[in-house]
């Protein structure tokens, strides 16, 4: 149902943001119009010389204590889907932070949102524990598709690809499950690889017709989606994690790379074709931590790769709500560097899902000064502007309507527990 509810803000009114991002001591840092510049890994002091990001909007999604699971995003249409707690998608201007709209249907904790149907930007996709996987019209709001794998399978992820584009491959309970989207028929069902739940499944990038899934039981399995598929015929290969796999993605310049974090808070790195692991790192927290002095770092939300750059951040985060992008490097003598961007302010709880404004194929913090967005277990969604510019200087709430003087920013740190 569009409209309506604690999210509408009237044009002009602006709250004051009482936590905001807090200057950079030291040097002035450089604006954020390209990647991070590569820091000297020179231990806690090394935060003087990362990148301080402002705060430029801050919206409630709700009154009450709902979280914000992901966030999605189609720059061709211009709207930021916001999942919640309460197994509802909302829907934002991503730079305003206008709110547009809502679609409820699920009845189960949603899992993953994506723009990624094939030759439809306007319809967002949505994978839930109530055994659905749904497409929603932007323009209307409305259901307009939905696939079942039953009641008892829950839906973890999905991914579109395949040769023609049209496969829709999702992770369940010990299954791989696959749809042929303008069908809506189901293809395969691939349940002898994994022994728990699947809890990622991603197309690669340059190989489509190649499908990477990631479960519980540590596997990371590797099937050809040519022709009829089987698991005899068509698992190619089989990477152990040895611990549960909780979100992986590609890198590198064929995207030949497979980052994977897990429930334990690891971080491991794999050349996917080869089957080969390149990094284990174990102790990814302590080394993060070591690398700013802020709070310890207690949890990894995600990954970034910036394809231009050829680099790969991990992205870190603080009970508190604070992140850190910390470099992954494959130097046995340091891999993971000095943070080189800072997200500080805009929250006061976990953080669960940041969305880059920009793609891989970009500079990261390249678009238009918005350098991405954040939601977490506060309810808050956050914009985190880029470039210092006086309008992204007025930061609101947009569940309270009431028009306060902004106060200067002032110089704060989140204090440990």
């Amino acid at each position: 149902m569009a409209g309506g509810g604690g999210d509408n803000t009237a044009p002009g009114m602006a709250m004051e943001v009482e936590a905001q991002a807090s200057p950079c001591p030291g040097p002035s840092p450089p604006p954020l119009s390209g990647s991070p510049t590569p820091s000297s890994d020179s231990g806690s002091n090394s935060v003087a010389s990362s990148m301080r990001l402002g705060l430029r909007n801050s919206i409630q999604t709700n009154f009450g204590d709902d979280y914000v699971f992901q966030i999605a995003s189609c720059q061709e249409i211009s709207t930021l889907a916001v999942s919640l707690s309460t197994n509802a998608l909302k829907f934002y201007s991503p730079a305003t932070g206008q709110y547009l709209g809502e679609c409820t249907g699920h009845i189960g904790t949603i899992h993953e949102i994506s723009f990624s149907a094939p030759s439809s930007p306007h319809v967002v996709c949505s994978s839930s524990s109530d055994g659905t996987v749904r497409a929603w019209d932007t323009r209307c709001y409305k259901q307009i598709s939905l696939l079942s794998g039953g009641a008892s399978h829950e839906m973890f992820s999905f991914s579109f690809g395949g040769s023609s584009g049209n496969l829709l491959a999702a992770g369940s309970n010990s299954q791989v499950l696959l749809w042929d989207w303008r069908s809506s028929k189901q293809l395969a069902c691939l349940e002898e690889s994994h022994m728990d739940d699947v809890t990622q499944v991603r197309f690669a990038p340059n190989q489509q017709s190649r499908l990477i899934s990631a479960a519980v039981d540590g596997l990371v399995c590797v099937f050809d989606t040519d022709g009829d598929i089987d698991e005899d015929n068509h698992l190619l290969s089989v990477m152990n994690v040895e611990t549960s796999v909780a979100k992986v993605g590609f890198y590198g310049n064929m995207y030949q790379k497979l980052w994977c974090l897990t429930h334990i808070e690891t971080l491991s790195t794999w050349d996917w074709n080869e089957g080969n692991r390149e990094l284990n790192i174990e102790d990814a927290r302590s080394l993060a931590t070591d690398k700013w002095n802020l709070d310890h770092v207690d949890y990894f939300v995600d990954c970034h790769y910036s394809l231009p750059d050829d680099r790969l951040w991990a992205i870190g985060g603080t009970s508190a709500g604070t992140l850190g992008y910390f470099p992954v490097k494959n130097d046995p003598a340091g891999v993971i560097g000095s943070a080189e961007a800072i997200l500080e302010g805009g929250h006061t709880g976990v953080i669960r899902t940041i969305y880059p404004a920009g793609s891989s194929h970009q500079n990261l913090g390249q678009n238009r000064g918005i350098f991405g967005w954040t939601g977490g277990e506060d309810g808050r969604l956050c914009c985190w502007r880029s470039e210092e510019t006086a309008a992204a200087n007025k930061s609101w709430i947009s569940s309270m309507l009431v028009s306060r003087a902004q106060k200067r920013i002032r110089s704060s740190r989140h204090q440990p527990y």
